[in-house]
């Protein structure tokens, strides 16, 4: 893709529309039954409709064989190279769940997880932890945990996430994830990534002891891991870059805190795709790029529920008609990585991805799977070169060069 600089000298404002719906996760494998994806396994009535209106193709959210988060995924969708632009996991969490990040702070994503009487994780998310469990645990870690010269605050999401706030002078976002990302392993200690980063690691080893003990007898959320220590970013957004008015519909606080991240503006999504197909509806004429979130695919995929992740995608298959009623200019359908069922996380397989737009040449491909898209006259791209495509398609591009 060609450099931010240029961008800005070819992109313009126009009328025209674009729509981006993230199906997170939404790549898979093969069932060892059926031997189809969650994807060919699902009745798609509605994506299939936009495949055979539109071109299709297979997107690397970061390179080939790399296996993404959920944060560089986004960034790569957004236009932006997830290699040259990271941050940790724990700013985008808290700018999603609105919590004020001053330049010194320190953040990190938590997640209340089980250990079992050997201190080994059972479950990481402790059975998807109830929101108002949640609440009444931050309540009591923010009540009982005391650092010397450092403030920590804990800030509950949905679920199972938290945040945990760390603010006081000298503190270093170089620690080390405390979450192993497997079960059957024990928390990992909190270790300094560089020298001046210890001090802080020691805060967390402090925040972790007395979280322990606290929560000793809260089975199933006995215990907590931490990740994606960091700070606020400074990064150019997309209005800067694209000239748009972009705007974010996600029910997760962790996609609104990457959103905020580039610039769009964060509009209220409720708790159900419906509520967010709403949220679209009625601001549709206030902006000219939205991105819309759909986290049950990933959700059901690191599960590893194929079954239910097969219906998450026909839950989203059903509500697309509202959305196509819109007639975006430019609607694009893909997913920030796969999750797998069968591997019960994020995975290194290429996601597929369609764009419907007038102005597309269109291929043969007459259904979203994985295998169809395989073919597709997009081929094998990398993920940040969709936004050039979108705002092309809707016309958002001047020409380069003489």
């Amino acid at each position: 893709m060609i450099p931010f600089e240029e961008m800005r000298n070819l992109a313009q404002a126009t009328p025209s529309r674009i729509v981006l719906l993230v199906m997170d996760g939404i790549g898979g494998l093969p069932h060892p039954e059926t031997g189809k994806t969650e994807l060919e396994s699902a009745h798609r009535r509605n994506l299939d409709r936009v495949a055979r209106e539109g071109i299709c193709g297979m997107s690397h959210p970061v390179s080939p064989g790399i296996t993404p988060g959920s944060a560089p995924g986004h960034m790569a969708l957004f236009g932006y190279d997830p290699v040259k632009y990271q941050f940790g996991r724990g700013i985008v969490e808290a700018l999603g769940l609105d919590i004020e990040v001053g330049p010194g702070d320190v953040v990190a994503r938590g997640n209340f997880c089980t250990v079992d009487a050997s201190g080994n994780i059972t479950d990481r998310r402790a059975g998807r932890l109830a929101t108002a469990i949640n609440h009444e645990l931050c309540d009591l870690m923010n009540a009982h945990v005391r650092v010397a010269g450092v403030q920590a605050g804990f800030f509950p999401g949905k679920e199972h996430r938290f945040v945990l706030r760390l603010r006081g002078k000298g503190l270093s976002d170089r620690v080390a994830d405390t979450d192993p990302q497997r079960e059957g392993m024990q928390p990992l200690p909190a270790k300094a990534l560089a020298a001046e980063a210890e001090s802080t690691a020691k805060a967390v080893r402090s925040v972790v002891k007395q979280v322990q003990s606290l929560l000793a007898d809260r089975k199933p959320a006995n215990m907590l891991l931490l990740r994606g220590f960091s700070r606020h970013p400074d990064y150019p957004s997309l209005r800067d870059i694209y000239r748009l008015t972009p705007a974010c519909i996600a029910t997760y606080p962790m996609y609104r805190g990457v959103a905020r991240v580039v610039g769009m503006d964060i509009l209220p999504a409720g708790e159900t795709l419906q509520d967010e197909v709403e949220t679209l509806k009625r601001n549709y004429k206030s902006y000219d790029y939205f991105f819309l979130h759909f986290k049950k695919t990933d959700a059901r995929g690191e599960d590893g529920d194929f079954a239910a992740k097969v219906k998450a995608v026909e839950e989203f298959d059903a509500a697309l008609p509202a959305i196509l009623e819109l007639e975006p200019d430019v609607l694009i359908v893909t997913g920030d990585h796969s999750t797998p069922a069968g591997l019960a996380m994020h995975s290194w397989h290429p996601v597929p991805v369609m764009l419907r737009a007038k102005h597309c040449r269109r291929d043969d491909v007459d259904e979203f799977t994985e295998r169809a898209c395989l073919r597709g006259g997009l081929g094998q791209i990398q993920a940040m070169d969709l936004m050039p495509l979108a705002m092309a398609n809707a016309l958002k591009l001047n020409k380069f060069g003489a």
